[in-house]
């Protein structure tokens, strides 16, 4: 299971939200700066989101987003971006760029057509980025435009569409738990390895390096979640990166 320290972006800043709330942000200042920490811990990945980009569709950050991919080019680390790509052109520029693999969001969930073109267009190289809350029914509902909507679509139920198509990965981030620092959805996680056969990214609520061991020691028939989504815990330095790495470990 890989590591992917995250930076969300908002004004040029590294921010984290809690549950979505744009009105409880935390800053955490330079995000090439933070880029930097996270390569020269080891990580092989850095998630990256313009989290105005995803409520408004407009992008915000893309210098910021530039400054951080030549970082990580020069290193060899991939980044990963999402975060106001509405269209096939959106990703084309990003993935131009330098970005080793765009997420679709909302995007994917108003067209889910798009998301299936564009990952035959660049196989392995788009994700989806599967938000959720879980109602009081126990189903997952995808949530769009920065988490501030509900589509009225289970995660299951949009899984099916892109189950034949080279999607690089579905990242997966409950809502309620993002930003909280109170632990991962291990049941819905679990769940979603065993509806689809798609690469699985996990995100939110991660604390202490035991969520970490959790989230590698999940298996639904052999397979495992391929990636972990952590910001707010390495940001406030309840663990390291390299620990992070470490523990991630636990599922190979």
């Amino acid at each position: 299971m890989e590591l992917l320290p995250a930076i969300d972006l908002r004004a040029g800043t590294a921010v984290r939200l809690t549950q979505g709330d744009f009105a409880r942000e935390d800053r955490y200042g330079d995000p090439v700066a933070l880029a930097a920490s996270y390569i020269e811990g080891g990580a092989r990945w850095i998630h990256v989101v313009d989290l105005d980009g995803a409520r408004t569709g407009v992008p915000h950050e893309r210098a910021v987003l530039g400054g951080i991919v030549r970082l990580a080019n020069e290193a060899g680390v991939d980044v990963e971006f999402g975060g106001g790509i509405r269209s096939e052109d959106d990703a084309a520029e990003v993935l131009d760029s330098g970005v080793a693999r765009v997420v679709l969001g909302t995007a994917a969930l108003e067209e889910p057509a798009l998301a299936g073109r564009s990952a035959r267009r660049w196989p392995g190289r788009v994700a989806v980025g599967l938000d959720y809350r879980v109602g009081a029914d126990g189903v997952a509902e995808a949530q769009a435009q920065g988490w501030l909507a509900g589509t009225g679509q289970s995660v299951t139920d949009l899984l099916e569409l892109w189950q034949h198509d080279p999607i690089g990965a579905v990242v997966a981030t409950s809502v309620a738990r993002d930003g909280t620092l109170s632990g991962p959805d291990l049941a819905g996680l679990q769940a979603l390895l065993e509806t689809t056969s798609l690469p699985v990214v996990a995100s939110g609520g991660v604390c202490d390096l035991e969520d970490l061991v959790a989230l590698a020691g999940l298996d639904a028939g052999g397979r495992r979640l391929s990636g972990a989504i952590v910001g707010k815990a390495i940001v406030e330095r309840r663990f390291s990166v390299e620990e992070g790495i470490a523990a991630c470990a636990a599922s190979d």
